[in-house]
């Protein structure tokens, strides 16, 4: 990575080393929530001469796709990679600072918003992507130390909607056992590429070869998983709810539902029943433009099968009514009895509450203070942030603590979004590189990249062998970068919430033994029950100094194997870590000293319906049901003639992923970033393949050049995620921008009516051709 500046103080850089150049060193992935384990072929310079599959991890066994074999593009790759605190100067540009007059200013700056405004004016975003999770375990601490209270991240615009129909249908998350399954059903999710479960090409591929086994995907594009897929329900853009609404349908009309499971397990049956009896299902067939008699054989296979597995994901958690149709879906697998067993869905054991809601009903429940949004589990609506800033409320946002996370690039309305954090009073980014978000920050604090320190994921999801992955550092930090628990530890000190009066009786608990030392920490908390937010950090400064190789940042870990074993105790014995308490110290001593990854739990099928306890499965989700009910009432979704297209603005491809990569030339592919069309639209339109065409939103217009395919429907187009990024041109230094950054063209009120999840995927549009102005062959 190119370096914004240099520096002195090593503090980034692990005890010892992670070790020498020519070793083959294990990691992970960090372009999806699989977090595939690779191995890496360090060179002197710290360059990955090669990845490969680490056959050595629990979960991936090997298994990589192509995107992780291009790692080197994000570890030494153009970034514009920061190694000095910087702080803005008065005419807009940037001086390094020392970490000790950035800690203050900042630390002091907090203070004064908190004295004049309240904490809950201090707004914190980020705490992680696809696998930097550790930072966002120490945010908490800094949060209780500045009286912050309100929160967002990447998963409000992707899941909210999913976390809070889990909570009302059956309390707790869920997932789908893909690999076992006898039916996979994908629901606006293209696995081949975005992956979601273990070995996802594998599997996809050991299904269609199987005569016995089948794959549904509904999807408007046929991609790559379609054109393995028995059902190809190519659903027009934004109907997911009227033909998931004709599917479950479907399973009661025939007499498909699994009527003696249900009995025995669920409640609210007839009230569902009713609504989906009335369901004009050839209509709604007709709407989603799906050939009814497809249909019908498609919920006849679902039916008949002994385990279905389902999952859905942004093609319709970014899509009109996502949340209504996150409801459907969870009843046509509900309604054939696919919980708890082989193949089916499940109830998995968890390292951190990730997905997590109390389930409020409608109109109950925490709301934002100014626009009153639903928060869900957590977070507040990533739409309305803006909003929450650009106003004279008295309680509006006035700060931003932004870790991790590029905001300005990745929420909806870019321009208001940049409008908003410049109206702020102070905005503080804890990041890598100088990112969209960065450039418009006060104090931009350097953290080391995901293989210089020990990082991980709490995306753990797998089932029955849950596994979680400590990841050592595969390279040095350079110096002057601080790893974010540490940052988060000299903040939390600077507010005066922690001092060495803190520290010192735990020490010297933990210099007699983790016995000791957990009994002192206990016993801390007991007698102040305000430090418990602040307990990361207590457990990094006294735990921590004594893990080995500077594991210190895996102090945090040590609670939250406790709280696993303890939630878990059958998982965790049948994973060889015994009983009791010993259970949860030696799950933690496994989880730090393996570089490979562990298997946290290892469950039976039955420990689905233990989590579950005596909670009754709730079809029955009365204002949910009620629109569903409602659904025929709705006057049928035509295009408008202004914006005859649907624009789908983040579609994953081959050679995109999350923007932590910044350098372009990491893809071998569709470098910038082409506007996928239909033929027959381009026809019309009088382009061919590598035209440049002007292609405009209510928010927006961008030229792009435009890649012809048969695999999008008439009237729908695309542009992929991970582009409009500004890295520095090798030759002059000059920032450059590659392709199109899709949020330039979404507009933050379109979103779901429930969870105010984004519409980014069906944004109304219009094509024009630029005359003359083509780019030469498709790439």
């Amino acid at each position: 990575m190119a370096e914004h500046g240099t520096g002195t103080a090593g503090a980034g850089r692990p005890a010892g080393g992670p070790g020498t150049a020519g070793e083959w060193r294990p990691s992970a992935c960090i372009l999806c929530e699989c977090n595939c384990g690779i191995e890496i072929l360090v060179g002197a310079g710290g360059s990955f001469d090669k990845i490969r599959g680490d056959k050595a991890h629990p979960a991936s066994h090997g298994y990589t796709c192509n995107k992780a074999l291009r790692l080197d593009h994000y570890q030494n790759g153009r970034s514009g990679r920061i190694t000095r605190p910087l702080r803005r100067r008065p005419d807009g540009t940037f001086e390094e600072i020392d970490w000790e007059t950035a800690i203050a200013e900042v630390a002091a700056r907090f203070k004064e918003i908190e004295a004049a405004h309240g904490g809950e004016t201090i707004f914190y975003y980020g705490g992680g992507g696809q696998g930097n999770h550790l930072g966002g375990a120490y945010a908490p601490a800094t949060m209780r130390a500045f009286g912050m209270r309100y929160r967002s991240s990447a998963l409000a615009q992707e899941k909210t909607g999913e976390f809070w129909v889990n909570a009302r249908m059956l309390g707790l998350p869920n997932r789908a056992d893909v690999e076992h399954c006898e039916v996979a059903l994908f629901v606006g999710k293209n696995p081949y590429q975005s992956h979601g479960f273990p070995r996802a090409r594998s599997v996809l591929k050991e299904i269609a070869k199987d005569p016995d086994r089948s794959m549904i995907v509904i999807d408007p594009v046929r991609t790559e998983t379609a054109e393995l897929a028995d059902f190809h329900l190519q659903v027009r853009p934004g109907t997911d709810l009227y033909l998931l609404t004709a599917l479950a349908a479907i399973l009661v009309r025939e007499g498909l539902v699994a009527a003696d499971w249900l009995a025995e397990h669920a409640d609210g049956l007839e009230a569902v029943t009713a609504v989906l009896n009335d369901v004009p299902i050839a209509a709604y067939c007709e709407i989603a433009d799906v050939p009814e008699d497809l249909v019908r054989a498609a919920a006849r296979r679902l039916a008949g099968a002994s385990s279905v597995a389902v999952l859905e994901d942004l093609g319709v958690q970014m899509n009109r009514d996502s949340t209504l149709v996150s409801y459907v879906e969870k009843l046509i697998w509900l309604l054939t009895g696919n919980l708890g067993k082989e193949g089916a869905q499940y109830v998995f054991s968890s390292m951190a509450p990730i997905g997590r809601d109390r389930g409020h009903p409608a109109g109950e429940g925490p709301r934002s203070p100014v626009v009153g949004a639903k928060i869900i589990g957590g977070l507040v609506p990533c739409n309305v942030i803006a909003e929450e800033i650009l106003t004279d409320h008295p309680d509006r946002y006035r700060a931003m603590l932004v870790e991790s996370a590029n905001p300005a690039h990745s929420l909806a309305d870019s321009a208001r979004m940049r409008e908003a954090l410049k109206a702020l009073d102070l905005v503080v980014v804890i990041d890598v590189a100088m990112t969209e978000t960065a450039r418009l920050a006060d104090y931009v604090l350097p953290a080391p990249t995901q293989y210089e320190k020990y990082e991980a994921t709490f995306f753990n999801f797998d089932f029955p062998r849950n596994i979680f992955h400590l990841r050592h550092p595969v390279v040095n930090a350079p110096d002057g970068v601080l790893p974010e628990p540490e940052i988060h530890a000299r903040l939390v000190e600077a507010a005066g919430a922690l001092s060495e009066d803190d520290y010192t009786p735990l020490r010297e608990a933990a210099g007699k033994g983790r016995q000791a030392f957990a009994e002192a920490f206990l016993s801390a908390l007991a007698e102040r029950p305000k430090l418990m937010k602040l307990a990361s950090v207590l457990l990094y400064r006294t735990l921590g100094p004594t893990l080995p190789n500077g594991a210190a940042s895996a102090a945090a870990l040590w609670a939250l194997a406790h709280k696993c074993a303890q939630d878990n105790p059958a998982g965790v014995k049948r994973a060889g870590y015994g009983e009791g308490l010993e259970a949860g110290e030696r799950l933690f001593d496994a989880i730090v000293s393996n570089p490979h990854g562990v298997v946290i739990t290892d469950d039976e099928q039955e420990e689905t319906w233990r989590r579950l306890g005596d909670r009754r499965i709730q079809l029955d989700v009365p204002e949910l049901l009620t629109e569903v009910a409602g659904l025929a009432s709705r006057p049928r979704p035509v295009p408008e003639p202004d914006w005859p297209f649907v624009l789908s603005a983040g579609e994953r491809r081959a050679f995109t992923a999350n923007t932590i990569i910044r350098d372009p030339g990491w893809r071998r592919r569709d470098p910038e970033g082409m506007l996928r069309m239909n033929e027959a639209d381009a026809k019309e339109l009088g382009v061919v393949a590598g035209d440049r065409v002007r292609l405009t939103t209510r928010r927006g217009s961008v030229e792009v050049p435009v890649d012809l395919t048969d695999r999008m429907r008439p009237g729908h187009i695309s542009l992929p995620n991970g582009l409009g990024l500004a890295v520095q041109d090798p030759d002059d230094g000059a920032p450059t921008v590659t392709g199109v950054a899709p949020n330039e063209l979404t507009a933050a009120e379109d979103r779901d009516e429930f969870a105010g999840t984004p519409w980014h995927k069906h944004v109304p549009a219009r094509v024009s051709p630029l005359s003359g102005a083509a780019a030469g062959p498709a790439a």
